[in-house]
C-alpha cells in the first residue's frame, strides 16, 4: 500500500494588524539594540569583542558603534519604509551579524537567554513580512 500524498495547505495570510504587531516588535528589537550598543559600549560591548580575541581599542569600538549604527538605520527603514525591500534589507543585515557572531563568539548559540537562537524566529518573521502580497496604494475621487 503506498501512502497518499496531500498537498500542503497555503499558510494563511497574516491580518492588517497582525502585519502590524509585527512589524512595530520588529522596529522595537533594532532600535532598543542600538540604543542598548550605545549605552553599554563600554562594558559589555568592549566585554564581548575582547572575548572573542580582539584587543584593539579603535577597532574593538568601530565595531560597537558600526552595528550600532547599522540597528539605528534598519530600525528606522522599517518604520519608516515597511515593504518587502526592508524586511530583506533586515534579513541580509542580520544574517551578517549572525554569522559574524558565530565565528567570533560560537558560543553564543549556546547562550541560555538565546542571544543568536533568537534571530531565528525574528527570521521567519521577515520572510513572512518579505513575500506578503503588498496592496497598491489608490486614491479614491468620491
Amino acid at each position: 500500500m503506498t501512502p497518499s500524498v496531500h498537498p500542503q495547505a497555503p499558510l494563511p495570510t497574516p491580518t492588517v494588524p497582525a502585519v502590524r504587531l509585527l512589524r512595530a516588535s520588529l522596529v522595537t528589537v533594532w532600535l532598543g539594540t542600538a540604543v542598548v550598543s550605545a549605552i553599554t559600549h563600554r562594558t559589555q560591548g568592549d566585554a564581548l569583542l575582547r572575548q572573542a580575541g580582539l584587543s584593539d581599542d579603535l577597532w574593538i569600538q568601530a565595531l560597537i558603534w558600526g552595528g550600532a549604527a547599522a540597528d539605528l538605520l534598519m530600525g528606522l527603514a522599517l518604520w519608516r519604509w515597511p515593504g518587502r525591500y526592508s524586511a530583506w534589507a533586515a534579513l541580509a543585515l542580520m544574517g551578517v551579524m549572525t554569522l559574524t557572531a558565530t565565528v567570533l563568539l560560537p558560543h553564543l548559540w549556546l547562550d541560555p537567554l538565546g542571544s543568536l537562537l533568537k534571530n531565528l524566529p525574528i527570521a521567519a518573521i521577515l520572510v513572512v513580512l518579505a513575500t506578503q502580497h503588498e496592496p497598491t496604494q489608490t486614491t479614491s475621487t468620491a
